[in-house]
């Protein structure tokens, strides 16, 4: 696996935070609507149910919130964490409009240091954040921590394929519709640094050892869309 230097907390939160405006409109664009489907699957492997305490980690523009929401209903709660304050003030706006009576929290914090107490969520979702923190161990023993015993956490992310001609297609797709597709949102710059953050994540099975090293009692890895993608489902 290529090692590369990861760039700073800072630098990405100012990334997440200057593409905040156009992040659901790319996200559609680019995955051709599968993004949906992809996080549909994060939150059934979540196992959220009506009337849980949930918590989205990396929750960007609230999509997974939002979809958690939906599972735990009127009765439960769901807490959105992300460190991107602009991508926070989207997720409050879009939830007005789409779950106005389910009680969500959004906090803006470091997923190195959950600002939450141990012990308290039946269920977590985290999307397109784990190949993006600076410490990947460390996040993982953050959501160990906050998870009640026995909760499950879906972690969906973008994957370098095993294949090598899916790694081929792969960077083509980086390379060739998604530069220049954020190029033409004025955004080129702040998409670029997908194709680096891929090659420095850890493979499923890379991440699967991490989670047991976090305490994690089981850990799934589903690969999706030829190895492109992926899903951690992790145990307590």
């Amino acid at each position: 696996m290529t090692q590369t230097v990861p760039p700073a907390a800072a630098e990405i939160k100012a990334i997440f935070d200057r593409i905040a405006p156009v992040y659901d409109r790319l996200n559609d664009r680019l995955s051709f609507g599968q993004h949906r489907i992809w996080k549909l699957m994060a939150v059934k492997w979540s196992e959220a149910k009506l009337g849980n305490n949930s918590l989205d980690v990396c929750c960007g523009s609230g999509d997974l919130a939002l979809l958690l929401a939906k599972k735990v209903g009127n009765k439960g709660q769901v807490t959105g964490l992300d460190f991107a304050c602009e991508q926070l003030a989207i997720a409050k706006q879009r939830q007005m409009l789409k779950c106005p009576t389910v009680l969500m929290n959004w906090l803006e914090g470091d997923a190195l240091a959950l600002p939450l107490a141990d012990n308290q969520f039946d269920c977590a979702t985290m999307g397109y954040g784990l190949r993006n923190v600076t410490n990947i161990p460390r996040s993982l023993e953050e959501l160990l921590r906050v998870l009640k015993p026995g909760a499950k956490v879906a972690i969906l992310d973008f994957h370098r394929p095993d294949a090598g001609y899916m790694q081929l297609f792969q960077e083509w797709y980086l390379a060739n519709i998604v530069v220049p597709t954020a190029e033409n949102m004025g955004m080129k710059e702040e998409y670029a640094y997908i194709n680096p953050s891929v090659e420095r994540f850890p493979t499923g099975s890379e991440q699967i050892e991490l989670a047991h090293g976090a305490g994690f009692s089981q850990a799934v890895h589903y690969p999706l869309m030829g190895g492109m993608m992926g899903i951690l489902v992790l145990t307590k």
